[in-house]
């Protein structure tokens, strides 16, 4: 968005996506203000929250609460704020990441640099890919060859599977662990993610399953799909590798502490 000057350790951070949240925490700096995705809570899985004040929603920031805050930087996103660039510059310096998801190791090196740590965020960055290969030679020397991993998250409206460019498509990837061939997403211009309709869904199949869902009406969706017979059918859920996870962590957490959870989740659930 240009070029904005930041104290050399802000000390009243502003946090306007999910990713930012995780990216602060994890160098050790707690918002004052948080935006939270949709009507959702701030996430759980970065422990207790509470000293941290909701400013409205991703794409909608509540601007007066932001300026009562009087931060001394505020993180945002360009894919999701561009329109509040100007206002927010007012406020306080602002520094915005332009995509989600795909770009989320070098957003988080950009935060970590505006937030007067990007050593800290480069050295976590490495710690986090090392472990991921490590994982990932682990799993395939157990199982004698590197296992498909399947990722389905049950939306409200539809069905969605994961590709090697969304998040927890990119930390799978860092394994080097293999995707099922629908989910390679080969040929695609968009390889985030792809969708199945309920008379598709044994398409999802892999040599392990990770689900989730989004929202209330997405839990609905899951329980249905997933006590039929088409679920029942696929070779992971008859051979009981097949996992549910945590939403908030695999879609949304898009940083390196929500990365560290998908590892963790990984080895728990596939090392021997």
């Amino acid at each position: 968005m240009g070029s904005t000057d930041v104290p050399v350790e802000p000390e009243r951070v502003v946090v306007l996506d999910t990713d930012k949240i995780d990216t602060a925490l994890s160098l050790g700096v707690t918002p004052v203000g948080a935006a939270r995705a949709g009507e959702t809570e701030l996430p759980t899985y970065l422990g207790d929250l509470s000293d941290v004040t909701v400013v409205g929603t991703l794409t909608d920031p509540d601007l007066e609460a932001i300026d009562r805050l009087d931060p001394d930087l505020i993180l945002g996103s360009k894919f999701r704020q561009e329109e509040f660039y100007d206002e927010l510059s007012e406020i306080a310096p602002t520094v915005f990441t332009e995509n989600v998801g795909i770009t989320w190791k070098e957003n988080f090196l950009l935060d970590g640099e505006a937030l007067g740590k990007g050593e800290e965020a480069q050295e976590l960055l490495e710690e986090y890919e090392s472990r991921a290969t490590d994982i990932g030679f682990s799993i395939a020397t157990a199982a004698g060859a590197s296992p498909e991993i399947s990722i389905v998250r049950f939306m409200p409206d539809h069905i969605r599977f994961y590709g090697p460019d969304g998040f927890s498509g990119i930390v799978v990837g860092d394994t080097g662990l293999g995707r099922p061939e629908l989910q390679r997403l080969e040929g695609a211009d968009d390889r985030r993610f792809g969708e199945v309709s309920p008379e598709e869904l044994d398409t999802v199949d892999g040599d392990f399953i990770f689900y989730c869902a989004y929202g209330p009406d997405g839990e609905s969706q899951l329980t249905e799909y997933t006590s039929g017979p088409l679920w029942e059918s696929m070779s992971a859920v008859e051979a009981g590798q097949v996992h549910a996870v945590d939403d908030e962590v695999w879609m949304t957490g898009i940083g390196v502490t929500a990365a560290g959870m998908i590892l963790d989740d990984l080895e728990t659930y596939i090392l021997p």
